[in-house]
């Protein structure tokens, strides 16, 4: 998957389209999701045209991969859901269902939310 600088997100980071943002930093931007899956569902993206997190982690400088770390760290914390437990979730792929070719990674907290996968046979 190619990076495309008209997705969604890189349209939200350059503000063509409008955000609830929680947070942001030199290295990421974390805003509401649009169409929630738990109480709290917040996403964070780097400043970057990173398509997943293998390209990331691949190409990102060490700043930048750091920075964007500590911003999920400190959204979950600005989220009030540490003690509870959250889930944090980057797909990367068709395989995993990647809608948006924009590195994100999904803050789900706020209830309990069950197993990662369910088995299937």
């Amino acid at each position: 998957m190619s990076y495309d600088p008209n997705n969604v997100f890189a349209k939200i980071l350059r503000g063509e389209i409008p955000c609830k943002r929680v947070y942001e930093d030199d290295f990421a931007l974390a805003f509401h999701d649009i169409n929630p899956r738990a109480p709290v569902h917040v996403l964070v993206i780097p400043k970057g045209a990173y398509v997943s997190m293998a390209d990331f982690t691949a190409q990102a400088p060490g700043e930048l991969l750091a920075g964007f770390l500590r911003a999920v760290g400190t959204v979950a914390r600005q989220l009030g859901v540490e003690e509870s437990g959250y889930r944090i979730l980057a797909n990367t792929g068709p395989n995993s269902h990647q809608e948006v070719p924009h590195l994100h990674v999904h803050i789900f907290a706020g209830r309990p939310l069950g197993p990662m996968l369910v088995e299937r046979h």
